[in-house]
């Protein structure tokens, strides 16, 4: 669900994106029903060919294509198509069902059995999809459907910390007990082949050692396969390095992090010693008494969890843009090319709008002159309905700011803090909440200078507590300098009384870095950091997602 935000930003300075931008990878599932079947005396061989559009070269690329499975109207496919993920672009993606009726890779000869299109967003977002099959023409491929579920492939940052202890453990040492340690191994590519991941400290001179508690990261224990087959050995330390083997068992991840809560014993066995001694039972017992999930959210498990994103834009209609009706104004409306404020809210709008269940944005504009009593207003609904700001997607909003112009005398002066104070109100209700459900982007779009930077300033560091951030665009050839302060990438934005933002979440780019380039460079620009500001806010907070879509 949208909210209405108002609120006031104030712009940093021109960033390029690269470090804190989020790339990462994410594995589609698919499966169809109802198929229409091409074939005589059986049934079709579907398999799903999936492509992804290049906005550069404006032309479709393969990405992957799944397994084909025989005579099967209902398939589910086994392999999963994995493509990268950014979250910053528009990434237009298709699904095409072929009947496959030979083994070349070549379809042209393979009946079609219909498509589906979207983009990568909305999958993200709706985590599980089902869509009807269209055929080229447009017409429905009878009752054919596709349903794509969307998995995270992400690095596993989380950590297991697990301890140990052990009981009645074979004695190795002549003039002592024995001196235990453990040993972590996850199986390899076959089922001889093992890699160490971890190794706890000694006990000296103990059957019965308890082990420090031990930090092992997911992706090291088992690249994030909870199902992977575990072996950890003890051994009786040696100095010289020829450590004795006292034992061994397997487990998986899985089995300790769904065993925490109780504690869980296996037997230790020694594998040469079982084979010698027929009445050999085993070398000792080994506990988990403890195992806690570290966990690192990621901005995709916030999003695949159930989080919404509430998009908001704040539009400067101070009277140094120039007369709407001159073709030298910033809000000039022409026929054949957009103004900078339209390209700016497509650019980014058309990316956030994916990850926004109802798609209603709240237009605001401030600095003008409004109807019906010719007022200043820094802070108004475009669309002159107070008790409903909101616009039906972008092209609501971009439909809206154009009828707006025609009503509105431009005027002044810049004041922004208005608008973020309406949106930190939101805001504040999600927070009461205490769940990582909402999280808000105040789009602000100015041609100048704040003329209340010191309210700006102490609104967005208030705002710094709250799940939302700030993206300040600067249109025109305004002298945007001083807006750099507002960004806190230079070192920590203050209020005027000295209070340090909780974290950074501004992002101000002036738009005239990006004239002629592609429109989706602006959006992939200002929305770099924005998937870190998510992740650290959450984590700020101790939030984790309202629903775990991994373990």
């Amino acid at each position: 669900m949208a909210f209405i935000p108002q609120g006031n930003s104030t712009p940093g300075p021109s960033k390029i994106p690269g470090a804190n931008r989020l790339l990462t990878k994410v594995e589609m599932r698919l499966s169809c029903k109802s198929l229409m079947d091409k074939d005589l005396g059986s049934k079709s061989d579907p398999l799903v060919v999936v492509e992804l559009y290049d906005h550069m070269y404006k032309k479709w690329n393969e990405v992957g294509r799944t397994e084909r499975i025989k005579n099967n109207l209902n398939p589910t496919f086994t392999e999963g198509i994995i493509v990268e993920y950014h979250f910053e672009e528009v990434q237009k993606i298709k699904f095409m069902v072929y009947d496959l009726d030979n083994d070349t890779k070549d379809l042209r000869d393979d009946d079609f059995l219909g498509q589906m299109e979207c983009t990568v967003g909305q999958l993200v977002s709706g985590k599980k999809v089902t869509k009807p099959l269209v055929l080229k023409n447009g017409k429905a491929a009878k009752k054919g459907t596709i349903t794509v579920d969307t998995e995270e492939v992400a690095e596993n940052h989380d950590v297991l910390v697990l301890s140990f202890r052990a009981t009645k453990l074979d004695k190795k040492d002549v003039m002592g007990k024995s001196d235990p340690f453990l040993e972590f191994y996850k199986q390899g590519v076959t089922e001889e082949d093992w890699h160490k991941v971890h190794q706890t400290e000694v006990i000296k001179n103990t059957l019965n050692p308890v082990w420090k508690p031990a930090e092992i990261s997911v992706r090291s224990l088992c690249n994030g396969d909870y199902d992977k087959k575990l072996k950890i050995q003890v051994f009786d330390y040696d100095f010289d390095g020829g450590h004795d083997v006292i034992g061994e068992f397997y487990t998986t991840a899985r089995e300790l992090i769904f065993n925490s809560k109780s504690q869980i014993e296996w037997v230790c066995i020694n594998p040469k010693k079982k084979a010698k001694k027929k009445n050999y039972k085993n070398s000792g017992q080994v506990f988990l008494t403890k195992c806690e999930v570290k966990r690192h959210y990621t901005f995709l498990d916030y999003i695949l969890g159930g989080c919404q994103i509430n998009f908001t834009v704040g539009i400067d209609f101070t009277g140094s843009n120039g007369d709407p009706i001159e073709p030298t104004s910033l809000h000039f409306i022409s026929d054949s090319t957009p103004n900078e404020y339209t390209q700016a809210i497509v650019s980014v709008g058309e990316v956030i709008q994916d990850y926004d269940s109802d798609k209603l944005f709240p237009a605001l504009g401030f600095g003008a002159k409004i109807p019906p009593n010719n007022e200043i207003s820094h802070e108004f609904a475009i669309n002159f309905n107070a008790t409903n700001p909101f616009c039906s997607g972008v092209t609501g909003v971009v439909a809206a700011y154009q009828a707006c112009l025609r009503q509105i005398t431009l005027w002044g002066p810049t004041n922004v803090a208005p608008i973020i104070d309406h949106v930190a109100k939101f805001a504040t209700e999600a927070l009461n909440q205490n769940k990582a459900s909402q999280y808000f982007i105040l789009l602000l779009l100015t041609d100048g200078v704040l003329t209340d930077m010191y309210e700006t300033r102490d609104a967005i560091v208030k705002a710094s507590h709250l799940p939302m951030s700030v993206i300040i665009v600067g249109v025109g050839q305004a002298d945007f300098t001083d807006m750099r302060m507002l960004d806190g990438d230079d070192g920590k934005l203050r209020s005027p009384n000295g209070e340090a933002a909780a974290r950074d979440i501004v992002q101000f780019v002036p738009f005239r870095d990006f004239k002629g380039a592609n429109p989706a460079d602006l959006a992939r620009c200002v929305l770099a950091e924005l998937p870190q500001q998510v992740e650290e806010y959450f984590k700020m907070k101790g939030l984790h997602p309202p629903v775990l879509h991994r373990l």
